[in-house]
Order: structure tokens, then sequence, then C-alpha cells
């Protein structure tokens, strides 16, 4: 029988930090745990990112309610992962906000994600019984839209496929500050199992086009200044290029998935073994990897059956 998902038995609590990284712009940050951002208007407050569950979204709402008493009137997230979606009713948003991609990924592969993530990474579900069902946006957008929270503008980007094809970004003009859920990471690993490895250093290209101050990443520590936001990018860009070209070459010579799982870690491991949630990424992004290689397009649902099936031949 294939060993447990190194996730599985990840159950040690995370420290929260919370970060300003703009004047009213924080990051709620919790040790390689997925963050959320909060932006403060002159009237209301958007959250972005909801955490898995509303217990746990309850958490950044303490956080909030530490720096001001305005009602949080916006929801926006950034992709269907279940782990930044379920928790959103705590928040009782007038709006929630996706792109249109991202909405239709919820209706395809929603309850397959919940389940599997669930399986896969039981920690992050605390109070998993609060969970009312699958979060449905109440607003969308194909390639931007813009939010006025008072005067204070922000704009809600698609600028390409990365970590999931619906990707979205977060940009606060007067600070010049964005929210790059899980395109931008910070000494955690990125989760490819539905990226789009050919696509996501174009999008990272696009982010660093707009030379922001500060970046609230999808995971690790707020990036504040331009030598930091560029740095975590760069090193963003080396993890999804390390992961992808050895499964490309293997595959390109009709190589196994096991192959391709050798070849990645011997590329990765030195490089990045020491960062957050690292092995239990590591399995979803070589079978992406994988399977983009032999020219599959459109990731393959992850289902909790099918994470044990990969799993399983990994370890053979």
């Amino acid at each position: 029988m294939a060993k447990a998902f190194a996730s599985q038995g990840d159950m040690t609590e995370k420290n929260i930090s919370f970060t300003e990284v703009g004047e009213g712009l924080w990051a709620f940050t919790a040790e390689g745990d997925p963050n959320s951002g909060v932006i403060i208007g002159d009237d209301s407050v958007m959250i972005v990112e909801a955490q898995a569950t509303p217990r746990l979204a309850n958490k950044v709402i303490e956080k909030v309610r530490e720096v001001t008493d305005k009602p949080i009137s916006h929801l926006v997230l950034t992709h269907y992962h279940a782990v930044r979606v379920l928790g959103a009713s705590a928040y009782g948003a007038e709006q929630v906000i996706m792109s249109d991609t991202a909405r239709a990924m919820v209706v395809e592969r929603g309850q397959e994600d919940w389940d599997s993530e669930f399986q896969r990474f039981p920690r992050l579900f605390e109070g998993h019984e609060s969970i009312p069902g699958l979060t449905y946006p109440t607003t969308t957008f194909s390639d931007s839209m813009t939010v006025y929270l008072g005067n204070r503008r922000v704009d809600i980007m698609h600028l390409g496929r990365a970590h999931t094809a619906g990707d979205a970004v977060i940009h606060v003009p007067d600070q010049n500050v964005m929210f790059t859920g899980d395109i931008v990471e910070y000494h955690s690993a990125c989760y490819c199992g539905d990226g789009h490895f050919a696509d996501w250093g174009d999008t990272l290209d696009a982010i660093k086009w707009f030379d922001v101050d500060a970046i609230a990443p999808g995971r690790g520590d707020a990036l504040v200044g331009r030598e930091m936001v560029n740095a975590a990018i760069k090193n963003t860009r080396d993890f999804v290029e390390s992961t992808y070209k050895p499964a490309a070459r293997v595959a390109a010579k009709g190589g196994s998935l096991k192959d391709a799982w050798d070849a990645v870690r011997e590329a990765c491991d030195p490089k990045f073994a020491d960062y957050a949630i690292y092995e239990h990424c590591l399995p979803f992004n070589v079978a992406r990897a994988y399977d983009e290689a032999r020219g599959i397009d459109t990731p393959r649902i992850w289902t909790a059956q099918r994470d044990l099936e990969m799993w399983e031949a990994l370890q053979g």
C-alpha cells in the first residue's frame, strides 16, 4: 500500500501574520498556508481569497476588525480551488467576484476538487462541517473589471493562464500593490496540478510589467519593496520551469510518469526541498507537467480516487 500524502500528516498549527503592504492594504499570511488579502476602501472592505472553511475565514475577519470596523462588501476569489473559496459564506459580502473561467471550473469540477483537497490536506479544512456548499460568484468578468470602494479604485484582471486557466489578479493603483493569488509564491512550492506551464511565464511577465511596489502572494510572506517582488517573480518562474522541463524531456522520450517523477526530483530537490508544501505539491505537479508535455492542454480533473491511483503509481 502506498504511503500517505505528505500533507495528510501535516497537522502543525501555523503562525499568522498580518502585514500592511500599502495604505489600507493588508496581507494575511500563515507560514505557507493559503493567504488572504484585505483592501480597505472609503466605506467598505474587499477581501481577496476566502479560506477553506467559514471557521478559518473568521480568523481573517478577526484581523480585519483589528484595523477597521467598515463592513465587508466584496469578496474576490482568484480561482476555484476549494481551499480558497469554501469559506466565503462567513464574510456576508454583497458581491462575490470570479472570472468567467473560474466560475465554469466550479461547475465542471468544483465538487471533485473539494473531495480531493479534503482527502489530501485535512488540516486546511478545520470546521469543514460549517461549509454550506460550493461557492458560486454573484459577479463575473472575462478580461477585467473595476470596482470602486468609494474613491479607491480596484482593478481585477485575468492576465493569462498560470496556476489555473481562470486566475485573477487584483491591482490597487493608488498604492501600486497587487494581490496575485497562486500565480506568485514566496518560499512556498507552487501547486501546478491544474496549471498551464507553457503560459505561466508569460503571465508572470504581465505581472512584472506593472512594476508594483508590493505583492500579497498566494502563499508565503508579503512581498514589500521591488527587490523582494522581483526576486519572488524570478523564483516562481524558476520553480515552474524546473518542474516542467525535466518532465517534458522524459515525455518526449516515451518515459513513464515514474521516470518523470525521478527526473523532476533530481532537478527540484536541491533548490526547493525546504519550501512549504513542497512534498505535498510535487506528485500533482509532476503528473500535470507530464500530461501537458504529452499534449493534454486542459488539466484532467483530480478526484479522490485519481489522487490515490497517481500516488500509488509514483511509489512503484
